[in-house]
């Protein structure tokens, strides 16, 4: 069962924003975020929920999807992500933000598994200006926005292919058909 999730949970960069997520729904994946281990078990993570579209409209244009696939603007016009999750970290329980970068990827993706399981998805995004997303948000100085996670209904089809010639590089067929190559299992294995 682990496995399907993981074949579903795929970084989604268009959403079905007629289907909204709410409040309840993301408070369900930070529930069990927060119980995934942490580092010396500080827990230093805070969450900011955002599922209103004022809210919503705050984060997205601070935000920068697919740069592989420049000039494309993703998400497309009309199919942004009616959520996000901003995964901080409060520098009052410890100010070393390096130290707890396993955690903010442990926590994001156990939230992204949890949204598959409920028929929603997301993606993680790294590129954002952390100074700009506290000043929107109004954040206390102590909370530092580590990395965005879009949640909703995913609108796009993903398709994971071979790696070939070690190109590594996603793309878009004329079709707007995501495809994301993945190595082989026997080209991961040292020995």
């Amino acid at each position: 069962m682990i496995r399907d999730l993981v074949e579903k949970s795929r970084s989604y960069r268009g959403y079905d924003q007629s289907r909204r997520v709410s409040r309840d729904e993301l408070l369900q994946l930070v529930d069990c975020a927060r119980l995934t281990p942490s580092s010396v078990n500080r827990q230093p993570l805070r969450y900011y929920l955002a599922c209103t579209p004022e809210q919503t409209a705050k984060i997205q244009p601070l935000t920068h999807w697919a740069r592989a696939l420049q000039p494309i603007q993703l998400p497309h016009p009309g199919h942004c992500p009616p959520a996000f999750i901003i995964i901080c970290q409060d520098t009052n329980v410890d100010s070393s933000l390096q130290r707890y970068q396993r955690d903010v990827g442990i926590v994001a993706q156990t939230m992204l598994l949890v949204a598959v399981e409920k028929g929603l998805g997301g993606c993680m995004i790294g590129n954002f200006s952390p100074a700009e997303v506290a000043k929107a948000l109004d954040l206390k100085p102590n909370l530092v926005p580590m990395l965005v996670v879009a949640i909703g209904k995913p609108d796009e089809t993903i398709i994971l292919t071979e790696v070939k010639n070690d190109d590594t590089n996603y793309y878009r067929d004329e079709n707007d058909v995501h495809y994301v190559p993945k190595r082989r299992l026997e080209d991961l294995i040292i020995n």
